[in-house]
């Protein structure tokens, strides 16, 4: 999956799978989880969110079943 450069300081990239509903947040500390049935306007949200690190930690952190994949 793709994922694309994001300004945070807390995540590096973000990428997201319409298809399988997966959204991947790699952070700086160079960890990659996966996320799985994400809808495509919290990926939306996310994007365009002011504060990835708040909105990741209120919106999808533990909202929404994870794997680490590096």
């Amino acid at each position: 999956m793709v994922r694309w450069p994001v300004s945070s300081s807390v995540v590096k990239a973000a990428g997201y799978d319409p298809a399988r509903r997966l959204l991947e947040v790699e952070f700086r500390n160079e960890r990659v989880y996966r996320y799985r049935e994400v809808g495509h306007r919290v990926y939306d949200a996310f994007m365009k969110a002011a504060s990835k690190g708040r909105f990741f930690n209120e919106r999808i952190r533990d909202s929404y079943d994870c794997e680490r994949i590096a």
